[in-house]
């Protein structure tokens, strides 16, 4: 069975970091863009950031580029969110997603499979 399991996040103050893990399983992992997506309460579901695992490019919203990063390992199968100065406004569940043989983009119908999310919380 295909999984991803995202994990990570927590409470943090306002300019602080935290990184988000998204490990994968039950499929080839650099055959797929694994892409990182959150969702505020009241509001709609919005693309954050998305890699190429089998060469690494990467695409940024506007809305986060700059401060956070994405990242992954091969080995272990896992793509991780670096979250940097991180805004009372980032508060919202993360989750990851991933699209087979995709392009770098950030909506949701191009992704296939999706983890159950992680809360981030953070405080002003």
């Amino acid at each position: 069975d295909v999984q991803l399991q995202a994990s990570g996040g927590g409470l943090v103050q306002a300019g602080g970091s935290l990184r988000l893990s998204c490990a994968a399983s039950g499929f080839t992992f650099d055959d797929y863009v694994i892409a990182w997506f959150r969702q505020a309460p009241g509001k709609e579901r919005e693309g954050l950031s998305c890699i190429t695992i089998s060469d690494g490019s990467t695409h940024y919203a506007d809305s986060v580029k700059g401060r956070f990063t994405i990242a992954s390992d091969l080995s272990k199968n896992t793509a991780y969110l670096q979250m940097n100065s991180l805004k009372p406004e980032d508060t919202a569940v993360y989750y990851c997603a991933a699209d087979f043989v995709g392009g770098l983009g950030l909506t949701q119908a191009e992704y296939d499979y999706w983890g159950q999310g992680t809360q981030v919380t953070v405080s002003s």
